[in-house]
């Protein structure tokens, strides 16, 4: 049957199922499904989760969510779809992990290089309003 094929591609490539969410998804990279992974609340709210406890399968997490365990697994999908967890067998169950690794990359190429500018320059002016001016002049050149 067709669809149990599809089905089966989709457990073997996470990232195939979260395209067919994603706009123009022929032109999506990792970064792409890093942001929209961030985007959603729920998302961040398992991520959250998962960073307070380790390995938990799908009806931990799913445990205390307003939503179906099926709308979790399908956040999970697009999450593990991003690398933003990692998930293992164990007999029958399916441990989810937090991999911090892609959050890491989008601060340093997003973020850390605008923050980078307005903290030397608040560190500028803190120096400068902390160093005492010779007399007579308030700005404090010579």
């Amino acid at each position: 049957d067709a669809t149990v094929a599809h089905r089966q591609a989709e457990r073997k490539d996470p990232a195939r199922h979260a395209s067919k969410y994603l706009p123009n998804s022929s032109m999506v990279d990792d970064m792409d499904l890093v942001f929209k992974a961030l985007a959603d609340a729920s998302r961040r709210r398992l991520l959250d989760r998962l960073h307070a406890n380790q390995g938990q399968t799908l009806g931990a997490l799913a445990c205390g969510l307003e939503m179906t365990r099926q709308a979790v697994s399908q956040h999970l999908s697009l999450l593990e779809a991003a690398n933003l967890i990692a998930t293992v067998r164990r007999g029958r169950e399916k441990l989810h992990y937090l991999n911090p690794v892609p959050i890491h990359q989008a601060h340093a190429r997003w973020i850390a290089k605008f923050e980078r500018p307005r903290l030397d320059g608040l560190f500028d002016l803190k120096q400068r309003l902390e160093t005492p001016s010779p007399k007579g002049n308030r700005d404090g050149k010579a």
